[in-house]
């Protein structure tokens, strides 16, 4: 800043970031019903169509994952795979959710079941459909006075007209306007210490908390067999954090949500003319943002009715992905996993994740397969993504499942 420059103040310093509030009526659930079923119009939110090198190198980067299978060629060349491919995770950088329905609502996601049938190798088209199922409630809620849970199917083909995964969501809807008075109320009244955010961490903690991070590393080419593993088995550990805002803006850039797609300027305007419930304005900055803007703008969060700017449920989803692929080797195959995101990961946040192994089966294909249960531990105590996973792992005495799955180049 020059001598003869200033800090210009807000627009104005008693506005506060405003969003669209509604409560459930019942025209809004005949309106929702009569949507059950239908395929919905999601060219709006498509973020990667092909998995170019450089693509599957910024989702990788985007959600930290260091694993060399998904962006060293020789590396991955040399694997069961036999050519380079994304991690299972890639297709929700392709497309991962819609906002869709119930206008002036608030919405969570909170819960992902992710199934994985084919690699997505270097060079495929992937396309992604995603169908409304409907939704389940409303119900009273100690929390928003009603809310309502939707229900999606994405599905994901590559140029083979092959399924490569299908994963399952929810959503909660809930009436904006009360969720924040209610919050409000809850914070006076719970006699529980008051939330500091951001965590106030010290020095010294940090690095204790990076250096753990940097001395986690996927398994690799070293093989995991099934005949090794048992039962209550800990699985190693995956640490994030403290999370920033480059974490965040680095998931979007990588792919992850936003929900439209990210633009500026005379792109966004135009679709927030059309679409009014898709932005708010920003009280200091004067500019219109997107709703999805609540994981790294402090107002969008506070508009929301939350105390700060928090993570993303599909990248979280990512991070138990990662988890998996990390224990599991280069021979070791995701089969499905499914997480359910109780309370927020908040700006500032170290989350460690883990988990142990719960049941061994030969499934009627003829692949063995283990159980997991995971859990994803922020620096509370609290479990903010408790989880469940089904993992192939190679036998000594059979094909690994990854080579079972491999396409012939």
């Amino acid at each position: 800043m020059t001598t003869t420059e200033k800090a210009a103040a807000p627009v104005d310093k008693t506005t506060e970031a405003k969003m669209p509030e509604a409560v459930i009526t019942d025209e809004m659930i005949a309106s929702m019903k009569a949507r059950a079923g239908v395929d919905l119009r999601i060219d709006h939110s498509i973020n990667n169509e092909e998995a170019t090198r450089i693509a599957v190198i910024k989702f990788a980067g985007g959600i930290g994952d260091v694993n060399p299978l998904w962006t060293d060629a020789e590396h991955a060349a040399k694997s069961d795979f036999g050519a380079p491919v994304a991690p299972p995770s890639f297709v929700i950088g392709c497309f991962s959710g819609i906002q869709f329905g119930w206008p002036g609502l608030g919405a969570f996601h909170n819960a992902t079941q992710a199934h994985f049938h084919q690699p997505v190798y270097w060079g495929d088209t992937i396309t992604a459909t995603c169908r409304y199922d409907g939704f389940t409630g409303p119900r009273p809620s100690t929390f928003a006075g009603q809310m309502v849970t939707d229900h999606f199917v994405n599905s994901y083909h590559n140029q083979h007209d092959e399924l490569v995964a299908e994963i399952d969501w929810q959503v909660v809807n809930f009436e904006r306007g009360s969720a924040k008075s209610r919050s409000k109320a809850a914070a006076s009244d719970s006699g529980k210490p008051e939330l500091v955010l951001p965590h106030p961490w010290q020095e010294e903690e940090i690095r204790e908390v990076e250096a753990r991070v940097l001395s986690e590393k996927p398994r690799g080419a070293q093989a995991r067999y099934w005949e090794d593993v048992e039962v209550g088995d800990p699985i190693q550990t995956l640490t994030k954090g403290p999370i920033g805002l480059t974490d965040e803006v680095a998931f979007i850039a990588g792919g992850g949500t936003p929900i439209p797609r990210l633009k500026a300027h005379a792109a966004a305007l135009v679709d927030y003319q059309t679409h009014p419930a898709w932005s708010f304005r920003d009280p200091v900055m004067g500019s219109s943002e997107p709703i999805y803007a609540v994981h790294y703008n402090k107002a969008a969060a506070n508009a929301m009715g939350v105390a700060f700017q928090y993570d993303v449920g599909f990248q979280r989803q990512c991070w138990q992905t990662q988890l998996l692929t990390n224990w599991c080797g280069d021979q070791g195959w995701v089969r499905d996993c499914s997480s359910e995101y109780r309370g927020f990961v908040y700006l500032s946040d170290v989350v460690t994740l883990g988990g142990e192994v719960t049941g061994k089966s030969v499934t009627s294909d003829g692949e063995h397969v283990v159980e997991l249960r995971t859990f994803a531990r922020n620096q509370r105590g609290a479990d903010v993504m408790p989880g469940a996973a089904t993992i192939a792992l190679p036998s000594r005495d059979e094909q690994s499942p990854v080579a079972r799955r491999a396409r012939s180049k």
